[in-house]
């Protein structure tokens, strides 16, 4: 069975949402803080900063979530709206297309309400400096007419909460960036996290998984739940059809190895990036504009979806000159590194 596909709809690993999600997710997703596992730091303060603003009656502050693609941003997001009991309404940048998008979203919210902006980096600088006042003064400044006739017209906002979510931090613009009164970054989540996610998610979707069959899936995860949880589901259906309709470790093994996905949580792609640079440019350095010709990518792709755990687990550095493989890529591939090469 062949995986190896370069649509990031149709790769396993990939920690961007895509279309086949979307109904599972919402199932799985937790709607407290109490549910909602991991990022302990994150819940322990975003506790306070809630209780503190329920004491007081007011909205809570507006609130910045960056991070990798898959960590649950726009869950927790959801999960502050109903320890809040509150509405959120939800949108992305790049669906903002006019000021006067921002300003209906905006002026249709009640006193307390949230407003989710997902891929908020991608907001067009028109509209996000309509966010300016409203964030900071909670009021909308109108030009009303053209040329020497033009009027101001402010329009008073309901106290609302922003709360924007961005895999690129480095992105926003200051004026926005300084706006936000609680930024909260996500990490990737530990193997022992993961377990505890995929035996929940297994309970919700009625599927039948061992604590070793949990952990396997988890351990190959890359950190991220909505890998985990779309690993698991491909898993039930080798378990189901192959197996004996329990996830154990060696189903759990048998499946991912089908898919080709390896116990560091590497599939096809990774691999052929990786080798490329070894075989075409002797490990490095390379420039991502050449890596990602060489290999048939876009080089946004490689730089935001495939780098970022190559170099959580060591695989792969960055330099001022391009990009590097680690020794630990050799060992890998069961390859001698550079400087054994030369000794031989």
């Amino acid at each position: 069975m062949d995986f190896y596909n370069r649509d990031e709809e149709s790769r396993l690993v990939s920690p961007d949402f895509n279309s086949k999600d979307e109904e599972n997710e919402v199932s799985l997703r937790p709607k407290m803080l109490y549910d909602y596992i991991g990022q302990d730091k994150i819940k322990e303060n975003l506790k306070v900063f809630i209780d503190a603003s329920k004491m007081r009656g007011e909205a809570l502050d507006h609130v910045l979530l960056y991070g990798p693609p898959g960590l649950g941003k726009t869950t927790l997001a959801g999960v502050i709206a109903n320890e809040l009991n509150v509405q959120i309404r939800i949108t992305s940048g790049p669906a903002i297309v006019k000021p006067g998008d921002l300003a209906a979203l905006l002026t249709n919210l009640n006193e307390g309400d949230i407003l989710f902006i997902d891929e908020i980096h991608r907001l067009p600088r028109t509209t996000e400096e309509i966010l300016y006042s409203a964030m900071e003064d909670y009021a909308l400044d109108i030009i009303i007419g053209q040329g020497p006739s033009a009027r101001s017209l402010r329009v008073d906002l309901p106290k609302f909460t922003l709360i924007g979510a961005t895999t690129r931090a480095g992105q926003l613009t200051a004026p926005l960036r300084d706006r936000f009164g609680c930024l909260f970054r996500l990490e990737l989540y530990t193997p022992e996290e993961l377990g505890t996610i995929v035996t929940r998610s297994a309970g919700i979707l009625g599927i039948n998984i061992e604590q070793d069959g949990a952990m396997e899936i988890a351990s190959r995860s890359r950190g991220t739940p909505r890998i985990a949880n779309r690993l698991l589901k491909r898993t039930r259906d080798f378990s189901e059809v192959m197996g004996s309709g329990v996830i154990t470790e060696s189903d759990a093994r048998m499946a991912l190895a089908r898919m080709d996905i390896d116990e560091f949580g590497l599939d096809n792609i990774d691999r052929l990036l990786l080798r490329t640079i070894i075989t075409n440019y002797n490990g490095g350095p390379v420039g991502l504009e050449t890596m990602a010709a060489a290999i048939g990518e876009e080089a946004v792709t490689i730089e935001d979806v495939y780098e970022p755990y190559l170099m959580q687990i060591g695989f792969l550095a960055r330099t001022p000159r391009g990009r590097v493989v680690t020794n630990a890529v050799y060992s890998y591939f069961d390859m001698p590194a550079p400087g054994q090469q030369s000794m031989m």
